[in-house]
């Protein structure tokens, strides 16, 4: 195999993938244009949507991990109360 042959078939390897990568950005831009209409849907219906994304993060996570992170916020907001109480 001549190097010229070599070079246009890794050319034509990186060309595939470089067009594949394009394509899922353009169908992620149309993903979270749909998303953002979501979320102005539920805003226009009352929802808070600052909290909705919240929720939507924590259901992400284990159930585990998910109590783990809410005991450390309680945590941290008693300190802070606490602090706040003794100043």
């Amino acid at each position: 195999m001549t190097e010229q042959t070599a070079t246009g078939i890794a050319g034509d390897r990186l060309k595939s993938l470089i067009e594949r990568i394009e394509r899922l950005e353009e169908e992620k831009r149309g993903l979270a244009s749909d998303i953002r209409d979501i979320y102005a849907e539920a805003k226009g219906a009352g929802f808070d949507t600052m909290i909705m994304r919240q929720v939507i993060k924590l259901r992400k996570m284990e159930r585990a991990e998910r109590q783990e992170i809410e005991e450390l916020v309680d945590i941290y907001l008693t300190t802070l109360d606490n602090a706040t109480k003794n100043a």
